[in-house]
């Protein structure tokens, strides 16, 4: 196959994309909750007279064979917005469209990944005679919230899946680049999230309570120091408590304090090695103050980091490259945001690119989850240009 006949396709298709995208962008749902993302593709993949599965929930899943034998690889996007009310302008000027729905937006990128998969999807029906394998093109819900990811993993089981890949629009990286190397490349979440529970009494007689507001805020501060003493130098893991709640009226004590935030990691060993300690501290200290700690469901390793397969990153941006030339291959550095796509790397060999997205001159680089977020519409066809060479590497 000629590999200039795939960047000629994946721009032919570059105006669909765009159109796809911004209807997306203007009636965003939230996790769990798109069912009219849905059915708008469900009827764009009964416009391309492809077979498709629907999950429990909102997500779907569209199946392209290829003409000849090969592997079974899945390409996933997700589907949801996030409740963000959307600012009319990004970082310099109007945005090109606006969600019509108050109070949710895509503010991460959603609409993009939905958009560019379409794109793909399109480029492979041209050239399914020539097409080696089966491609699942998955549109998972719920990534914001993890709702849908273990629905589709389900669903998967009954194919026999050989790889996987991804893409991610990123802020931190140009328009009219894409990344797509080995290792680590976005960070698992340790949730962090318990109560600590004292005696309730008055104000004026702390020594008749046990006043969990004074060891949850030890805490806090324990725990930073103790990353400081005991995370690997040579790791990185982030903390980032932000929620403290405690108390109602001035002069009275309360019986309850509760802490929440997260942990963010790179390597496996020092996530669990971050648990184990912000449980430690927790309860030592709450014990050094007449208190105990309650963990909630929350208090866990709750997603790993997405860590790129070596074999597969380094093929498919080997393809990337050669379709739209080197010079579409940018570097940056790994993102400290979590994604349940991990659990697809847990599962199959695989990986997740970076789409670059960020455009000075237009305005678009605001980081993702806040209301001036925006993207370079011009990068799509290059995402297309990534999932194909993803189908094409051997």
């Amino acid at each position: 196959m000629e590999l200039s006949r795939i960047k000629e396709l994946s721009v032919k298709y570059q105006e669909y994309m765009v159109k796809m995208r911004r209807e997306f962008h203007c009636h965003p749902e939230l996790s769990g909750e798109e069912y009219h993302t849905r059915d708008i593709l469900v009827r764009e993949i009964e416009a391309m007279e492809l077979p498709y599965k629907l999950l429990k929930g909102t997500g779907l899943i569209a199946v392209i064979e290829g003409k000849k034998p090969g592997k079974h690889r899945v390409i996933r996007a997700d589907m949801d917005g996030l409740p963000v009310k959307e600012e009319i302008c990004n970082l310099k000027q109007p945005k090109a469209c606006v969600s019509k729905i108050d109070g949710a937006c895509h503010a991460c990128g959603h609409d993009a990944h939905m958009a560019v998969l379409l794109g793909t999807m399109k480029v492979l029906t041209q050239i399914r005679d020539e097409m080696e394998g089966t491609v699942y093109c998955c549109f998972e819900e719920g990534e914001e919230t993890n709702c849908g990811i273990e629905t589709m993993l389900e669903m998967l089981e009954e194919y026999p899946i050989d790889e996987c890949f991804a893409l991610h629009v990123y802020s931190g990286l140009d328009a009219g680049k894409v990344n797509i190397v080995p290792g680590p490349r976005m960070a698992g979440t340790v949730g962090i999230g318990f109560h600590v529970k004292g005696k309730a009494g008055h104000g004026s007689r702390p020594d008749q309570a046990a006043n969990p507001i004074v060891p949850a805020a030890h805490i806090i501060t324990q725990i930073d120091s103790a990353f400081l003493n005991q995370i690997n130098a040579e790791e990185t893991v982030t903390l980032g408590i932000c929620v403290f709640q405690a108390g109602e009226t001035t002069n009275v004590i309360p019986d309850d304090a509760y802490i929440g935030g997260t942990a963010r990691y790179f390597n496996k060993e020092e996530g669990e090695k971050a648990l184990s300690i912000i449980n430690m501290v927790a309860e030592h200290t709450a014990a050094c103050h007449k208190c105990t700690i309650e963990f909630t469901q929350r208090n866990k390793i709750s997603l790993l980091p997405v860590v790129n397969d070596a074999g597969v990153a380094g093929r498919v941006q080997e393809m990337a490259g050669k379709i739209c030339g080197i010079d579409v291959l940018g570097e940056c550095d790994r993102w400290y945001a979590s994604e349940c796509y991990s659990m697809y790397l847990e599962k199959y060999p695989g990986a997740l690119g970076f789409l670059g997205i960020r455009n000075k001159d237009y305005g678009s680089g605001a980081a993702h989850h806040n209301g001036k977020f925006d993207i370079d519409e011009s990068s799509l066809y290059l995402g297309v240009c990534a999932e194909i060479g993803f189908v094409l590497s051997k």
